[in-house]
């Protein structure tokens, strides 16, 4: 799916681009011109701003006012409207910094850009196309499962 989001759902937009959506971020950007990019780009706009979501609406602007006070409460409300599944794939994964396709790459690829002991532990790595960031399933994995597995919980998504 493709998303645009206003400068209150930073984390929100990392989120959804390791779960493999197309979300552009729009931080700074007045109300008018974010409203503008979503029809111009056929994106569905997520906001937390009510007086945003009314005005989208009345434009015939697709969006979706996103509710919850935590991460986990958000990613459940997102699922749960757009029915998509709350797992990680990362063969449809996007750079959570810049929404660019990741690729899995060679060890041998991502051993100048990554510290030794992570070359030590881990054998699979993948490259964003654009920026060049490295990712692995490191320690942090384990945080992800579990933040992924409450919002399952909360929006009622089975395996």
């Amino acid at each position: 799916m493709k998303f645009i989001t206003d400068g209150m759902l930073g984390k929100l937009t990392r989120w959804l681009r390791l779960l493999g959506h197309d979300v552009e971020y729009a931080n700074d950007v007045e109300d008018k011109k974010l409203m503008a990019i979503a029809k111009k780009e056929k994106r569905i706009l997520l906001t937390q701003d009510l007086e945003l979501f009314q005005q989208a609406n009345a434009r015939g602007i697709d969006v979706f006012l996103v509710e919850g006070r935590t991460e986990v409460e958000r990613i459940a409300c997102m699922a749960k409207k757009y029915g998509f599944p709350l797992e990680i794939d990362v063969t449809v994964s996007r750079c959570p910094k810049c929404n660019s396709e990741i690729k899995l790459v060679s060890k041998d690829a991502a051993a100048e850009k990554i510290p030794k002991t992570t070359y030590a532990y881990y054998n699979e790595f993948w490259e964003c196309q654009k920026c060049g960031q490295i990712y692995w399933r490191g320690a942090h994995w384990k945080r992800i499962t579990k933040t992924l597995e409450a919002a399952k919980k909360l929006s009622n998504i089975k395996d």
